[in-house]
């Protein structure tokens, strides 16, 4: 789906990948409404949009609000008309501690952003994207989604959940007018401990930063939006997320003992 003149909802716009594809699509010509739990982040989105802010709606909205989400898509449509497109982008990681000392609330707190979050936004959006001539859904899984990542567990946990939910709908979207997308970022240059209120022990890397070349978030976005205009199955966004794929799909046990050794130190 070409997204110039369509209307793109982006979760999770007002910091690193989310606001790179808000800016990218924008560029592109979409018209974009987006949102995020921090309004002031969100309003940064707004100034960098520059001459092109007329085509940016946003809205504060806690995506694991299951009825703060379910009405969505009526303010969506009261802006711009119509609703072609979903990124569901917006995402957190858990404390970085292994599952034996991983509290629930943390438990629950993941899911409900990463997972839920994906699965209220998809409920209340598909049946108007369903009535487009052409429609797309993308959702954002993770390395961690086919790896599994040490200290990360419940995370990665989410983000497979996320990796099959998204190709079920694939499948049963497949004679439907509404194309969908599974894309698995590397390394990305991004704030998402700060905004999972996460301390990485030792440093402020992220998990799936701390030993590779992090690919900047506004390259990230790119790969993404052009994986979206050509209706791709999947994307991977880095060459670690690529590489990765090949080695766990060449020996998982392999890939699995290297992850860890790459991240043991962080949880000492």
């Amino acid at each position: 789906m070409k997204v110039q003149d369509k209307v793109i909802v982006v979760t999770g716009g007002g910091s690193g990948m989310g606001r790179e594809l808000v800016l990218n699509l924008l560029k592109k010509g979409a018209k974009v409404f987006t949102v995020d739990i921090n309004e002031k982040t969100l309003q940064e989105t707004v100034g960098l949009a520059g001459d092109k802010k007329d085509n940016l709606a946003t809205a504060v909205v806690n995506i694991a609000d299951k009825s703060a989400v379910e009405a969505l898509p009526a303010k969506v449509i009261e802006k711009f008309g119509a609703v072609d497109g979903i990124i569901n982008n917006a995402g957190i990681i858990q404390p970085f501690v292994k599952f034996k000392d991983l509290d629930f609330a943390s438990i629950e707190h993941v899911l409900n952003v990463n997972l839920y979050g994906v699965l209220y936004m998809t409920k209340a959006f598909l049946p108007h994207l369903l009535t487009r001539p052409i429609a797309h859904i993308a959702n954002t899984s993770s390395m961690g989604g086919y790896l599994p990542v040490p200290g990360q567990t419940i995370y990665g946990a989410s983000k497979a959940a996320v990796k099959l939910l998204t190709e079920g709908l694939y499948a049963e979207l497949l004679d439907t007018n509404v194309k969908v997308t599974v894309i698995y970022p590397g390394a990305i240059g991004t704030n998402i401990t700060t905004n999972s209120g996460v301390a990485i022990p030792g440093g402020t890397q992220t998990a799936e930063e701390s030993k590779v070349k992090v690919l900047p978030a506004d390259k990230a976005a790119e790969i993404i939006v052009s994986a979206i205009e050509n209706d791709s199955y999947s994307v991977f966004v880095g060459s670690d997320a690529k590489f990765m794929d090949f080695i766990r799909r060449l020996n998982p046990k392999m890939a699995t003992k290297f992850i860890y050794n790459q991240m043991k130190s962080l949880l000492k």
